[in-house]
């Protein structure tokens, strides 16, 4: 069974991190990994870094600006991760934007990230319906769990085409804008999430976007499966270094 599908099944509350590969140096990838798992996260993504991420807030526009000048690229993220199951046992994504996995190649990508351990993959814009009319066997192949994001404003008929076609869990994005820590939720976020919830989507729902503490955090899973915090993370990195990261771990939950 797939690494996420494992964690997807524990009776908790999950708590996933994003951050940027090659952020806030080149070489933190690794041991930024090893200090969540150490923490307690339950799950990691690594963001590839693109020079055009039209989802993302600014704080991780500027990590990804940074881990480009640091020279973080694709075959260097995947160099440095080529042992990271010896010492890393969670679940590890690799979220990121379509056209540096195009021009790697889809299927050199899925392959590498097969060897190096890697259980899932998050691409905003790689269109449902292109996913499964070319990409999905491929992905099959090697093991790799495609996760989907829904939005508020995704209807309901895409929803569940969505949850038709996971394997794993659904990204359920809190709001309608980028990526970026806020400090709760308001009724129009609540409601979405009662929405959700009364589908009786197949997949459990982990939320992103705005969630930054404890009290976003609880509130993001009262329905939902887990929750998943980017934004702030990075925050905290740039401000007080990888020492800190337990700490920011443990002011969660």
């Amino acid at each position: 069974m797939n690494r996420i599908n494992q964690k997807l099944n524990e009776d908790k509350k999950l708590l996933s991190i994003y951050f940027t590969a090659g952020y806030p140096s080149l070489n933190d990838t690794v041991p930024i990994i090893q200090a969540l798992e150490n923490a307690g996260v339950d799950m990691v993504e690594i963001g590839l870094p693109f020079s055009d991420p039209l989802a993302d807030g600014p704080t991780i526009q500027e990590s990804s600006t940074a881990a480009l000048h640091n020279g973080m690229h694709t075959d260097l993220l995947f160099n440095q991760l080529q042992d990271i199951r010896k010492t890393v046992d969670i679940p590890l994504i690799v979220m990121g934007y379509f056209n540096p996995m195009l021009q790697y190649g889809v299927e050199a990508f899925c392959k590498k990230c097969y060897e190096i351990g890697i259980d899932g993959i998050i691409m905003p814009d790689l269109p449902l319906d292109v996913y499964q009319e070319v990409y999905a066997e491929t992905y099959k192949k090697y093991g790799l769990l495609n996760v989907f994001l829904i939005t508020p404003q995704t209807s309901e008929e895409r929803i569940r085409a969505i949850d038709e076609a996971s394997d794993g869990f659904i990204y359920m994005v809190s709001s309608a804008s980028t990526t970026g820590a806020k400090s709760g939720f308001g009724k129009e976020q609540k409601e979405y999430f009662d929405r959700i919830a009364s589908l009786g989507l197949k997949n459990p729902q982990i939320v992103g976007f705005g969630i930054s503490n404890a009290d976003t955090f609880q509130a993001a899973t009262e329905q939902a499966k887990g929750a998943i915090i980017g934004s702030a993370f990075i925050k905290n990195l740039t401000k007080n270094g990888l020492v800190s990261i337990t700490n920011f771990i443990n002011l969660i939950r």
